[in-house]
């Protein structure tokens, strides 16, 4: 009965993690395991795996910063290492999640129009106006409650076809090994993306400051990363990745297309429950990726960052408003989804940079122990070989306004990477803010 009740107790009080879950078990999350599975069969399988191993290290890092800080991360860092880098934080989760509400708002009101025949753009106003008075209006509490229902809905619905599917074990177990075909970089860095991006690691002190915790809080906040994260977005991934890769043999980045994965499981029945679950995904994920922008601006300019701030209240309800604008974009949107998640890959790497060196500052009153450095140091090594693997095919593809503005705003941020190396280097030799490691 003891660990029935501490089960129930946790179950409970999690959340701050699971709002980071709806959002990387969204649907472009969907898309790059349908594109991947699709085109490249099993053998892209084991970069699935690792993503949500590496978006749970995330996780864990931004959540060790927010609760030994207890403030948000703009602050520290503007703190820490001056206005100048918390400007440069801000304008990169700004951008990467301005872009993707964009395109997961036209991802959601396409997917309204088809079941219901109305126009795309009718959609995309009224779901912006249910994410300005929602989220506006009831604040974190909602989120929390729809991220837990959404994620496991979505969830459920994938894993019922690994039931149905022929399921080629060996061929799988071939796709564990790290290999990269040719052309896949774009659709890996879509699928790490999906876990682990910048919108997620800066908005975790956030959620968790919302939710009222503290260092006292860091058993269930750890225990919150891996049933979201590890469990239910792992599992998520994995089983669309795997259903995907059994039935689809030709890859088609139309929902109709895709839509052929649940054949198995439901037949006629497939492209109804595929767009169910697209949309549900595109609702917890746009619930999630609508507050980070007000999050982090407000913070940077001194603002609460709940709804009790009328400032942060009018921040949010103005992305969700302006999100809108995104049902006009058209287009398939898979093909969109994917690309947007590998764009964020690009500023993802210094958002781990920044976590990583503000946990070996004195803004940390403990110091992070040895195995988790060497765990972030290996999340940044591979984040940023994706991301430049990205941005090499982008480039050689043809420079375009696109890639030559992906291409210059990877350099900057390359630079500031090599700053902060440099500045921690410096502060090390001086013997600032060294004081014995203990274990986490």
């Amino acid at each position: 009965m003891a660990v029935a009740e501490r089960i129930r107790e946790f179950t409970g009080e999690m959340g701050p993690s699971w709002v980071a879950g709806a959002i990387a078990a969204g649907p472009a999350t969907m898309a790059s395991m349908i594109t991947a599975g699709a085109a490249y069969g099993y053998s892209l399988l084991w970069v699935v795996v690792l993503s949500a191993f590496a978006g749970a290290l995330a996780q864990y890092l931004a959540m060790r910063l927010g609760l030994l800080t207890e403030r948000g991360i703009v602050e520290v860092v503007e703190e820490y290492l001056g206005e100048w880098w918390a400007w440069l934080l801000v304008v990169d989760v700004v951008l990467a999640s301005g872009v993707a509400q964009l395109v997961i708002m036209n991802t959601l009101a396409s997917v309204s129009a088809t079941i219901t025949g109305a126009p795309a753009w009718i959609w995309g106003v009224v779901w912006a106006a249910v994410l300005a008075l929602g989220l506006a209006g009831r604040g974190y509490g909602l989120l929390e409650a729809a991220a837990k229902i959404l994620v496991a809905a979505v969830v459920l619905a994938f894993v019922a076809s690994l039931f149905v599917v022929p399921l080629d074990v060996g061929a799988a177990a071939g796709g564990l090994v790290p290999t990269l075909p040719g052309g896949s970089a774009l659709v890996a860095a879509g699928i790490l993306g999906g876990a682990v991006h910048i919108t997620l690691i800066t908005m975790h002190s956030y959620t968790m400051r919302a939710k009222g915790w503290t260092d006292d809080d860091y058993e269930i906040a750890t225990v919150d990363i891996g049933a979201s994260m590890l469990v239910a977005f792992g599992v998520y991934s994995v089983a669309i990745f795997l259903v995907t890769a059994s039935v689809l043999t030709q890859p088609d980045l139309s929902t109709v297309g895709a839509a052929q994965a649940l054949g198995p499981l439901v037949g006629e029945h497939a492209k109804w429950l595929f767009l169910l679950g697209l949309g549900g995904a595109a609702i917890s994920s746009l619930g999630g990726n609508t507050i980070v922008p007000p999050f982090v601006l407000a913070d940077k300019l001194g603002w609460g960052t709940t709804v009790a701030d009328a400032r942060y209240r009018a921040l949010v309800a103005a992305v969700a408003l302006l999100s809108a604008f995104g049902a006009s974009i058209g287009g398939q949107v898979l093909g969109q989804l994917v690309l947007v998640l590998a764009l964020g890959t690009v500023g993802t790497p210094f958002a781990i940079a920044v976590v990583l060196y503000l946990l070996n500052s004195p803004a940390v009153p403990r110091p992070t122990a040895t195995l988790t450095n060497l765990s972030g140091l290996a999340l940044l090594l591979v984040s940023g070989i994706l991301a430049a693997n990205f941005v090499r095919e982008q480039v050689a593809a043809g420079v375009t306004p696109l890639s030559g503005g992906v291409l210059a705003f990877a350099v900057l941020l390359g630079l500031a990477i090599a700053g902060l190396v440099v500045k921690h280097v410096r502060r090390r030799l001086n013997g600032t803010g060294m004081t014995p490691e203990p274990a986490d």
